[in-house]
């Protein structure tokens, strides 16, 4: 069938790459016009995916309708922060193709700063639900370079419609990339957002030294925060044990692909916001999410000591020494189970 991948970027192109080779008909679009014509007439994107051929058959486009037009499947793969422009873009032509009905399916991982509307939402918000069939969240531990090169790579298509993620598999499965069906949308998204914060953090202390202990507390602790929020915010606590909550954190946390790790370790050698965003020169999602997840916190009194700690060290200008100092020194608790986490929730549900 024909796809339209809106996004050029590194997982953009991965993805897109991952169809091609399924035998599908891909058309990439993208804003940056030499990035476009590399696409079609080098089979290349060396900006943001180096050293990795595209199949011929795969096309690229500034036009939106030219590459939506006619698409089964129009799979979103851009900025959280543009993500409202593109939809209402998308709106715009789908208000005048209502016949289409694609599946409309994103692979973003954030929350909107100003609304902290998780991606999905920000999509709803924008396109009316009669103009596409349904929508798929796509998402999970994977580096696009590794993709690129078809290492084994498994990730979850999530939807309140099972038939819609069930085509969003098909689409996407083969020997080496492998996907998995989900109906938590709620927690998929969260787990994909929020790792983020964790994965900063864990970029921030590999830099200043720290060892593996120290990264398996921050990975163990940052899973229980995020499950915390996302129980709060109504996901399946179980999410939280699978692809798109350990699974990513795991990857994001531990690996020099992930831009969010690659950030902690600008901001610990000295680095300001600006300068690391200007050094990584693509978009560090897990900046806007915590402030965004600030605010949710604070909105539903749920416990982020990581994502609090480093809030105060991007935004209230906390030096490191003292933000991770205040981390470590918290007055030692029980450490409290999945059920424990739930318990609390219904209870603070019941007094409200």
């Amino acid at each position: 069938m024909k796809i339209a991948v809106l996004g050029t970027g590194s997982w953009g192109t991965a993805l897109a790459k991952v169809l091609g080779e399924n035998g599908h008909e891909v058309i990439l679009w993208g804003r940056k016009k030499e990035t476009i014509e590399e696409i079609n007439h080098k089979h290349s994107n060396s900006s943001y995916l180096p050293h990795t051929l595209l199949a011929e058959t795969i096309k690229a486009t500034t036009d939106l309708e030219e590459a939506v037009v006619n698409a089964k499947l129009i799979l979103l793969v851009i900025p959280t922060v543009a993500m409202r422009e593109v939809s209402h873009s998308l709106f715009k032509y789908l208000e005048k193709h209502p016949e289409q009905q694609p599946i409309i399916t994103h692979a973003t991982k954030g929350l909107e700063l100003e609304t902290n509307l998780r991606v999905s939402e920000i999509i709803e918000s924008e396109i009316p639900e009669v103009l596409y069939q349904s929508l798929v969240v796509l998402s999970g531990p994977s580096h696009a370079e590794e993709v690129a090169r078809r290492d084994i790579t498994t990730i979850t298509a999530a939807s309140y419609d099972l038939a819609a993620s069930e085509t969003v598999q098909a689409a996407f499965m083969n020997d080496y990339f492998r996907v998995y069906t989900n109906d938590d949308v709620i927690g998929v998204e969260l787990g994909a957002a929020l790792k983020n914060i964790i994965a900063i953090v864990a970029g921030l202390i590999a830099e200043l030294g720290y060892g593996d202990n120290a990264k398996a507390g921050l990975i163990t602790r940052g899973l229980a925060e995020i499950s915390r929020l996302g129980i709060a915010l109504g996901a399946d606590p179980l999410t939280f044990s699978g692809l798109s909550g350990v699974g990513d954190l795991i990857v994001t946390c531990t690996s020099p692909h992930s831009r969010n790790w690659q950030a902690g370790k600008l901001l610990a050698q000295g680095f300001s916001l600006e300068e690391v965003n200007e050094k990584i020169r693509m978009v560090v999602e897990g900046f806007t999410t915590t402030k965004a997840a600030h605010h949710l916190a604070q909105k539903l009194q749920v416990e982020m000591p990581i994502t609090e700690s480093l809030y105060r060290l991007l935004y209230e200008k906390a030096d490191i020494d003292s933000s991770l100092n205040a981390l470590m020194s918290r007055v030692g608790k029980q450490e409290a189970s999945l059920e424990q986490h739930l318990s609390d929730h219904h209870s603070k549900q019941s007094r409200d």
